[in-house]
């Protein structure tokens, strides 16, 4: 599986961007995806998630209300609103899928990360 992220970017506090995570390869085998970022000198956190079918998402307290994660399967991509973003949430934001098979077990999957800068 290969993940990868765009829509990043430089906005104002305030302001919206939405990134977009394109999957190929076995996509078959994705089950639940999700959003970390990583700011600078800070540990990666899970900022969203979703299941395989996109019924069921989980968020952050500290997005929760502004971010909104979804997906469309049929074109193997997962999505990331961020609406009234603010300096804090400056990040590299990364792409997350988590596989199984049977014959190749459960695996985790990154993209290359993308930049989100949010400025006062």
């Amino acid at each position: 599986v290969q993940l990868v992220e765009s829509g990043g970017g430089l906005v104002q506090a305030g302001g919206s961007l939405r990134l977009s995570c394109a999957a190929s390869g076995s996509t078959f085998s994705i089950n639940a995806m999700g959003w970390y970022r990583q700011a600078p000198g800070k540990q990666r956190e899970l900022v969203a998630a979703i299941t395989s079918g996109g019924g069921s998402t989980n968020y952050a307290d500290s997005v929760k209300g502004r971010f909104t994660i979804s997906r469309d399967n049929a074109k193997n991509t997962m999505y990331l609103q961020m609406n009234s973003l603010k300096p804090e949430d400056t990040a590299v934001y990364y792409c997350n899928a988590g596989t199984f098979g049977w014959g190749t077990g459960l695996n985790d999957y990154w993209g290359q990360g993308t930049q989100v800068t949010v400025s006062s």
